[in-house]
């Protein structure tokens, strides 16, 4: 859609993952062997946001990484402090520059029937703020009885008025279009998980692996792995149930790795 732009925000920290988080951002951090910032650019280039003039990345934590990582493929909007949801989309405000923003958050993980969020462009009128939402029945701050979902859309009527200061999207634009009645919730019925906890990434990364095991072509496993996600040239002697391993990482042979991710030879996050 020509009048439509796709912002993916990779600025966070991710201080609940540490120390997953202390030499990577939380954006790089794999699920099912590939970085949450490449599900979240090939979720929206499969709607045509696919090039540096029709999505954007910004970028904060270890900033230089994800600048390098996203390379080419979109607009990268640096931040010398994280800016926080608002602060990141009003900082691109000129590039945005009148159209509309499918705005989504790196960290969420989304999965099953209703995963595209190309269907909070279906039927836009341009005028209201859409969301994914999941049903989460009387939970106190959410939006009609569900919780926000990793997307959202927001018309460029909201977008111009905001400013590269710290501030989140919920009091910003969400709960300002709530109270104008121009706040639409379509109900996401898949798997949804913000990434943002040590046991919500261990819980993506199984789900990606289907339940079973997911083994990188170049991994070494000659231990008893599973359920589990093992990444690129990873070498696992040991034994692994409901782990991940991340690329490079190493699991000795008297070692089994129960609920936890392993980084490196020696790390170990339990979830």
């Amino acid at each position: 859609m020509s009048d439509v732009c796709a912002v993916i925000l990779a600025a966070g920290e991710g201080q609940r993952l540490r120390p997953l988080t202390a030499h990577v951002p939380k954006a790089l951090c794999p699920v099912g062997n590939v970085p949450l910032l490449d599900h979240a650019l090939a979720r929206v280039a499969r709607l045509g946001f696919a090039d540096p003039a029709t999505v954007a990345v910004n970028a904060s934590y270890l900033g230089d990484q994800v600048v390098a990582h996203a390379g080419g493929r979109a607009h990268v909007s640096p931040e010398e402090h994280p800016l926080g949801t608002s602060g990141g989309v009003g900082k691109l405000r000129t590039w945005i520059d009148g159209r509309g923003a499918l705005v989504g958050n790196a960290d969420a993980y989304l999965a099953g029937p209703g995963a595209d969020p190309g269907v909070l462009l279906d039927g836009w009128d341009g005028e209201t703020v859409r969301l994914f939402g999941q049903p989460a029945p009387g939970q106190p701050y959410g939006f009609a009885g569900h919780r926000f979902a990793g997307f959202s859309l927001l018309p460029w009527r909201y977008v111009r008025d905001l400013t590269p200061e710290p501030a989140e999207l919920v009091r910003t634009v969400w709960r300002p279009a709530e109270a104008e009645g121009a706040l639409e919730v379509l109900t996401f019925t898949g798997t949804f998980l913000d990434t943002g906890t040590p046991r919500d990434y261990l819980a993506a990364n199984l789900h990606a692996a289907g339940g079973g095991t997911l083994i990188a072509e170049d991994a070494t496993v000659t231990g008893p792995v599973g359920p589990a996600v093992v990444g690129a040239g990873a070498v696992v002697e040991g034994a692994l149930t409901r782990a991940v391993v991340w690329p490079g990482g190493y699991v000795a042979p008297d070692e089994h790795l129960v609920d936890a991710i392993r980084v490196g030879r020696t790390l170990t996050v339990p979830s």
